[in-house]
């Protein structure tokens, strides 16, 4: 097939993933058995220039389409999540009339923590199918993980609902929070759940009566449903998921902070050998995936890991932000190459601009770098 008519590969197919939700049980099930991505071929900016009109429109679009959805990477961070994880379910198989340790993954912004645990539910719910099978021994679809997303100022009654809904119940409209509860745990129940994800569980009404009736819902999910909780969100301590500044005498709230481990993230830090090494190992893996037709070694590495820490302030979001417009202009410009004057003609989130400031001082008066000192 000449490259002069038609995008290498042109019938090869990605999988078609934009317009699910993990709100519901057949957008997860779609994302656990999708196919992996399979890299559009590497062609030099030469060839891309020889390409027809419509053969370079649809190369280019598998090559956004890839930059887009690259990742997850095993960076450190994840790894290290993702043993705890295994340790904590695989030591939460009691008999189902035993409360369940819980997991709440604390962390800033941008770090990859839902993508992460995602990441970690999909490994987990392939391994529940194989070893049991898609039915129940009662005929009902088995679903091992269930993942609820929590949105602005959501009450209790909200996430009972949204339980339900991931589940398709019929029964909704006029029913009390207690009802909702209890048509979820049926769902949990026949469908022989695991693992329930709350992401950004910061949305809660955590004001409500000091925090007390999340903490008793969330003790009674852990004695009553026979799965693990895996709550995500920003500041969960501060906001007082734990109930870490509790007296004691309140043997509800200790029992809550008794059974849950507290597991966060970081972002990169270069203030070591091991975090330099880390973060350029990062860059390095990212630069190997890329279908740029003017790319070449070290092009990150070498020549931009300072300033994309500065630009990402070590986050991955952030640093993920920037590949991907990054990506998407070079291609777009026919520039075909990612440089520090192509990062500089766009910004990303306000958080990592407002912080590159006072990086950009720092290393440019070389206090700070992210090249090996030894």
């Amino acid at each position: 097939m000449s490259t002069a008519t038609a995008a290498p590969h042109a019938k090869a197919k990605s999988p078609q993933l934009d317009n699910l939700t993990f709100a519901r049980k057949e957008g997860w099930r779609d994302a656990v058995d999708a196919p992996k991505r399979v890299s559009p071929e590497l062609l030099s900016t030469r060839q891309i220039r020889r390409l027809s009109d419509s053969a370079a429109d649809i190369y280019n679009q598998r090559r956004t389409d890839w930059h887009n959805n690259l990742g997850p990477f095993k960076t450190p961070q994840l790894v290290a999540l993702h043993d705890d994880l295994w340790d904590i379910l695989d030591a939460n198989s009691q008999d189902g009339n035993r409360a369940k340790g819980a997991v709440a993954l604390d962390g800033y912004p941008g770090l990859g923590k839902s993508c992460a645990v995602e990441e970690f539910a999909k490994q987990f719910h392939q391994r529940e199918i194989r070893r049991h099978g898609p039915y129940t021994r009662a005929g009902d679809e088995r679903w091992p993980v269930c993942r609820i997303g929590m949105r602005g100022n959501t009450s209790m009654k909200d996430f009972n609902a949204a339980l339900c809904d991931f589940y398709a119940h019929p029964g909704k409209r006029g029913a009390t929070t207690e009802q909702l509860g209890k048509w979820a745990l049926d769902c949990v129940l026949s469908c022989e759940t695991r693992l329930l994800i709350i992401d950004d569980l910061h949305f809660l009404h955590w004001q409500h009566h000091g925090g007390v009736e999340i903490g008793n819902h969330f003790k009674y999910i852990a004695n009553d449903f026979p799965l693990t909780l895996l709550s995500i969100g920003i500041g969960l301590g501060e906001r007082g998921v734990l109930m870490e500044g509790i007296s004691y005498d309140d043997a509800v709230l200790a029992q809550t902070t008794r059974r849950t481990t507290m597991l966060e993230m970081r972002p990169y830090a270069i203030s070591t050998e091991r975090g330099r090494r880390q973060w350029r190992q990062l860059l390095m893996t990212v630069e190997q995936r890329l279908i740029l037709g003017s790319k070449r070694r070290g092009m990150l590495v070498d020549d931009l890991s300072d300033y994309l820490f500065e630009r990402s302030t070590g986050h991955i979001g952030s640093l993920m932000e920037l590949i991907r417009r990054g990506c998407t202009r070079a291609i777009r410009t026919r520039t075909e190459t990612l440089n520090r004057e192509l990062f500089e003609s766009f910004k990303i989130d306000s958080a990592a601009e407002r912080a590159r400031r006072e990086l950009a001082v720092a290393f440019r008066t070389r206090r700070l770098t992210t090249r090996p000192l030894r």
